[in-house]
């Protein structure tokens, strides 16, 4: 009865923001109760742990295949997720009135029978000897080796100096992981195309017409997936972002055998380079004996896909308030069935955690805000982005083609892996950035908004006062997790945003990432939360201020 006429009296009270009430004026016991009637007029006790089971044993059920970007378990999601959010009531964000933001892409195939390279006439197979990526077109010259092929000034890094790569076929040792070693991201300073550049960008300026890749060991782990890509799947891409220059280089992934062969007689052997570039004492750059030709010829096919993302508003109750936006964002795809099954036999990449535990949480928060009345002040945009393993597809296009006033958008908060949880005495070395049942990863908080990341503070504070670890704020993070969710888009729009994070695990991108391994008891307890921020954001009298501009290592890459 007693907690019953405290929510009476507080929704009466609503013009109030949750908590800045007796939340910041009482202690102990009182705070905790009032927290807790608050929450609960605002509909949090309706987000639980048994319903965000029920979702996500289907969004990461075999039948979805992975959830590739496109592939038809994503679009079985999309349909889902669409579902639901027409019975709740929810306003259509996409196209033509549907929740459905369709994305045009292309699918890049190669065609081996016609795909050739030469070294010296003896002919190479596509597949097995090299792999071609991306475009078609044909190359032939001398070559030359380029180290790791970066330019970075401030690190007096220059792949090219002393030798001319004009209209040669360039050969560069470098890592998928992107940086040289010894490398981090705030080395990366001044503005790309001048004070720095990567292997692609730097060999086309140089002229190059050809890079051939010897791969490191991550490259040569997925050779497999790669060459089903390229050859068999094909490589999709966003059709309109596709802006391939006609001068760019031809790519290829060579094999150990014929870069073994490649650099036979050279001063430096294959192995003794890859040792160097290893070891961040990449060797100097050098041209290859000159009788040494290379001849390739590549050919590609371009069929027309699609995919999209799911948007959906819930309007919110102030008559000006509610031209403004919190959105709420997750990445509802994963990577798809592996080409060779793990130990247990499973090669379904099912995605319980990255992202299908965010992808839950939002339609949990949907389900509960599409309950609860009054609505918050604010207009709620929910947003299931597409093609965040492809490269943050999906939110780089919703931000890029909006479909709200995109200035109208306050705030942009993230959740992508949330679900799983670091137990007591786990010594896998795997999981040792795993959080534990009552913590969890809080990225770009206050990188942009000191306002935003106090309001996050005080929320949680006041509510279930979980432990929100910033250790990954720091933009010299060699992670680069700033960079690797949709929630970058949004803050170089200017957007600030929140990002919750469980960190990555032993079944992190791996078929062992299945929802009886999630802890839905920590998935309730953040998707709450992080409600109740939405909430609190929603109900501000002015948006949060932009008051800092993001590093300058995280401004773009």
């Amino acid at each position: 009865m007693r907690r019953f006429f405290i929510v009476l009296l507080l929704i009466g009270a609503m013009a109030t923001p949750f908590p800045a009430t007796f939340a910041q004026k009482r202690g102990g016991k009182a705070n905790a109760a009032t927290a807790t009637a608050t929450a609960a007029v605002h509909g949090v006790d309706q987000i639980t742990a048994q319903q965000m089971r029920d979702y996500l044993y289907f969004i990461a059920s075999d039948e979805m295949e992975g959830r590739d970007t496109p592939s038809r378990g994503l679009d079985t999601t999309a349909k889902f997720i669409a579902m639901n959010l027409s019975r709740w009531g929810f306003k259509p964000g996409g196209d033509d009135g549907t929740f459905f933001q369709h994305i045009a892409l292309r699918r890049d195939k190669i065609d081996a029978s016609q795909t050739r390279l030469e070294l010296n006439g003896q002919t190479y197979k596509p597949g097995e000897d090299f792999i071609a990526v991306g475009n078609g077109g044909s190359a032939s010259g001398q070559l030359v080796y380029a180290g790791n092929g970066w330019l970075i000034k401030s690190k007096n890094m220059d792949a090219y100096q002393g030798i001319d790569a004009k209209d040669k076929i360039v050969v560069v040792t470098t890592s998928m992981n992107g940086l040289p070693k010894g490398v981090v991201q705030t080395d990366l300073k001044g503005t790309r195309g001048v004070d720095w550049m990567d292997p692609g960008a730097y060999a086309e300026k140089q002229g190059a017409k050809a890079i051939l890749l010897v791969p490191d060991f991550q490259i040569l782990s997925g050779w497999e997936r790669t060459r089903q890509n390229s050859m068999e799947r094909g490589v999709a891409s966003v059709a309109k972002a596709q802006t391939v220059s006609s001068s760019a280089p031809l790519r290829i992934i060579l094999s150990p055998r014929l870069a073994a062969t490649l650099f036979q007689g050279e001063k430096q052997n294959a192995n003794a380079l890859f040792d160097a570039y290893a070891s961040g004492n990449t060797a100097a750059p050098f041209a290859l004996k000159p009788d040494k030709q290379v001849s390739i010829n590549v050919v590609a096919k371009n069929d027309p896909a699609r995919t999209q993302n799911v948007v959906a508003i819930w309007e919110g109750s102030d008559p000006v308030l509610k031209n403004e936006y919190v959105a709420v964002g997750a990445h509802y795809d994963h990577i798809g069935i592996s080409p060779t099954p793990d130990k247990n036999g499973d090669s379904i990449n099912n995605g319980a955690d990255d992202d299908g535990s965010g992808t839950t949480a939002i339609l949990s928060m949907a389900e509960a805000l599409a309950h609860t009345t009054p609505r918050p002040k604010r207009s709620i945009l929910f947003v299931w982005h597409c093609g965040e393993e492809k490269g943050l597809w999906g939110s780089r296009y919703f931000t890029d083609n909006p479909t709200v006033p995109l200035d109208k958008v306050v705030a942009q908060l993230n959740i992508d892996m949330i679900g799983r949880s670091k137990k007591e005495g786990d010594t896998n070395p795997l999981n040792a950035e795993l959080t534990g049942p009552n913590e969890i990863y809080v990225i770009g908080s206050t990188m942009m908004s000191t306002e935003l990341g106090q309001l996050s503070n005080r929320v949680n504070q006041s509510y279930l006062n979980l432990g929100y670890n910033v250790k990954y704020d720091d933009p010299a993070d060699p992670n680069r997790f700033f960079f690797r969710s949709d929630h970058f888009n949004y803050a170089r729009k200017g957007i600030p945003i929140i990002f919750f994070f469980d960190g990555v695990h032993e079944d992190y991108h791996r078929p062992g990432d299945e929802p009886q391994k999630i802890d839905y008891d920590k998935m309730q307890k953040v998707t709450r939360t992080v409600y109740l921020t939405m909430w609190e954001v929603a109900n501000l009298p002015t948006r949060p201020a932009v008051d800092k501009p993001l590093p300058e290592a995280l401004r773009g890459n």
